[in-house]
């Protein structure tokens, strides 16, 4: 099949569950891994009678994560009611935004190895979630857990730029970066917190009209949505190759198989009867109150990877690394306030430190062990190989200790003592007679062999400096 011919084209719903302590429109616990249905309410769970009550919470998340997108933020926002029945939905509506979404416009860059495109949102609305229903529990029935139902979500859409999988990937790990830094979600696809809806359509290249498109629904799992992806464009591709047509639809992606299946026909706006919640009234933004969320923005990634890049001289790699986590970032950027060896400190972060989290997540570095850790091994005080193999595990067991005064309790500095350095030299030279005879005729290169002994002996206590000059002395004399 000659699938060169075509282009790729697809569009992403992000749906980013907000970590709000309660739902979006009543005061239920907003929680993951609950017992099933225990964090519901008559409101939840739409008993005769009851109303929504708007999370400012929510409001404000969303105002948070517009401005760092780019969006204009809508000073007016009204809700909607999107009616369909499902089990999980207890209303037979969800509230919405249709008409007037919170975000407007914005984008959000993504780098690949060959090139940076944009990619443009189309807007963000605030929303509620569905319940969760389990269809493979048990034989003959399926079970509902209303506990999701109502917590808050963030839809983000964007417009059709993607051209490949592998630039939905990078999207979707930047927005999942992104709500981590800005503290509105944990981002875990895992748990559900961010979905996507995938909508993807091939077209001739040189084309500008689309073909028709077809919508696979909570992808959850970054890998599966490659596959998803990549086996849903190859069929859109047979099909058309083959005289059929491609029909809009709503699919499911089975991770078992890898492959995609119907569900229904793609709705339109009209199939779900959109009208105004008459229950919610419409919601003002101030300037104000914009301008007060945008000066409490914390640093966006992209913005902390520029500033390691142009001011502290780190690789574009580098950088990368040190702001995968906000945490880190910022400590990271305080330690530099105090050390001008960056990249001595990013060493540390890069090589140590994040290996370490990973096995002992809660271990805490403060900024003071940092740099007086880095600046003992660029003072030549105690050698690199030490440091990272002896001083860094004490100093990660005891935070509350000062890092000069560890190594100083464990014999670590660096000696520069000529009569210590003499005796190591002069016994190591002793053992090699045949070596120092062969350095004497012109094999110079056994200098480093010397040197290795004399510091395995010294058991990194030896000033290579130091050691290398009184080396070059004993062997040429």
């Amino acid at each position: 099949m000659p699938y060169e011919k075509y282009e790729t084209v697809i569009g992403l719903e992000v749906h980013i569950q907000l970590a709000t302590a309660s739902k979006a429109f009543c005061g239920d616990e907003n929680k993951f891994a609950g017992s099933p249905n225990t964090q519901i309410s008559p409101i939840s769970l739409a008993h005769p009678g009851t109303l929504p009550r708007l999370n400012e919470r929510q409001v404000a998340y969303a105002v948070r994560l517009g401005l760092a997108l780019g969006c204009r933020i809508n000073p007016l926002n009204r809700f909607d009611r999107k009616n369909y029945f499902y089990a999980d939905l207890p209303k037979g509506y969800q509230i919405t935004q249709q008409d007037e979404p919170v975000c407007l416009g914005g984008g959000m860059e993504i780098i690949t190895p060959d090139y940076t495109r944009n990619i443009r949102i189309h807007h963000i609305h605030m929303e509620e979630d569905a319940g969760k229903s389990t269809h493979d529990a048990y034989p003959d029935n399926t079970v509902v857990d209303l506990n999701r139902a109502g917590v808050p979500l963030l839809e983000l859409v964007t417009e059709p730029d993607f051209r490949s999988a592998e630039e939905v990937d990078i999207f979707m790990n930047s927005m999942r970066q992104l709500v981590r830094y800005l503290e509105i979600s944990d981002g875990n696809m895992e748990e559900g917190s961010m979905r996507c809806d995938c909508n993807i359509s091939v077209r001739l290249k040189g084309s500008e009209t689309f073909g028709n498109r077809c919508e696979i629904k909570n992808v959850n799992s970054m890998r599966f949505a490659r596959r998803a992806i990549q086996y849903e464009v190859k069929r859109q591709i047979d099909l058309i190759e083959s005289g059929g047509e491609v029909l809009q639809q709503t699919l499911n992606f089975d991770p078992v198989t890898g492959k995609t299946s119907p569900l229904r026909s793609k709705e339109d706006a009209h199939d779900y009867r959109y009208f105004p919640d008459p229950d919610l009234p419409p919601v003002a933004l101030s300037e104000d109150y914009i301008e007060k969320i945008r000066e409490q923005q914390p640093p966006l990634p992209w913005d902390l990877k520029q500033k390691f890049q142009e001011e502290y001289g780190l690789s574009e790699y580098d950088a990368r690394l040190l702001t995968e986590r906000k945490k880190d970032a910022l400590l990271f950027m305080d330690c530099c306030g105090d050390s001008k060896h960056f990249k001595q400190l990013a060493n540390l972060f890069i090589n140590k430190i994040k290996t370490h989290q990973k096995e002992s997540p809660d271990t805490v570095f403060t900024k003071k062990q940092l740099t007086e850790f880095v600046e003992l091994i660029a003072a030549n005080q105690i050698n690199i190989t030490v440091a990272n193999q002896q001083l860094f595990p004490a100093m990660a067991a005891a935070p509350e200790k000062s890092v000069k005064k560890l190594a100083e309790e464990m014999n670590l500095f660096q000696s520069d003592d000529g009569d210590f350095l003499d005796g190591l030299i002069t016994e190591v030279l002793a053992k090699n007679p045949d070596k120092v005879k062969a350095y004497k005729n012109g094999k110079k290169n056994l200098l480093q062999m010397f040197m290795g002994q004399v510091m395995r002996n010294a058991k990194g206590k030896a000033d290579p400096k130091k050691l290398q000059e009184l080396l070059r002395e004993h062997l040429e004399s």
